[in-house]
């Protein structure tokens, strides 16, 4: 990840997934590829994530891995980033963040696109801006043709009770979220 997103780490091929969210999505994922490199998009079925929908997201990955567009985006996901960025690319999504950001986020869907492998993130979100809580995520390629990444499914987790207060009191102060008080040296 770029010195941007230096809070943030990242693992391939995690051995363990605490979430039950990110767990189950892996498993699931490994019982759908069977004895293949990685499962495709039509042997995901959004019938059997219907417990944990809410925290997926599918992309595209277009041409190149240049960028990846958002296909789709779950309610919780949308809930966390305060808007939904279905149809749009991660580089147009985190336009408004920074530059940084987007490197950040593009990195580890090509990481994920490149070399076939699940990659698990996690740590604060607070190169986003202050108020973003931390988050937790899973990143898993699919492909169509059984050699070449053309989508990825994505969880990406949070603590919900903490983020929906927090969102709720930014409604409630215009819109920003708030930043937690620096402990003091």
């Amino acid at each position: 990840m770029t010195e941007r997103l230096k809070q943030v780490q990242s693992e391939i091929n995690p051995a363990k997934l605490d979430h039950p969210t990110l767990a189950f999505l892996r498993d699931y994922w490994e019982q759908k590829r069977g004895t293949r490199a990685m499962p495709s998009r039509a042997d995901i079925k959004p019938s059997e994530l219907r417990e944990h929908l809410s925290w997926v997201i599918v992309m595209e990955v277009l041409p190149g891995m240049a960028d990846f567009r958002y296909k789709l985006i779950g309610t919780l996901v949308s809930q966390y980033w305060l808007r939904d960025s279905t149809g749009k690319t991660v580089s147009e999504a985190f336009s408004e963040e920074s530059p940084g950001a987007a490197k950040g986020v593009l990195a580890m869907f090509r990481k994920c696109a490149r070399d076939k492998a699940i990659v698990r993130s996690w740590g604060s979100a607070g190169w986003i801006e202050g108020g973003f809580e931390d988050f937790d995520c899973i990143v898993l390629p699919l492909s169509d043709d059984g050699e070449n990444v053309n989508q990825i499914l994505h969880a990406f987790v949070f603590d919900r009770p903490d983020v929906l207060m927090a969102r709720e009191i930014a409604r409630s102060n215009g819109g920003r979220l708030l930043e937690r008080p620096k402990a003091a040296s």
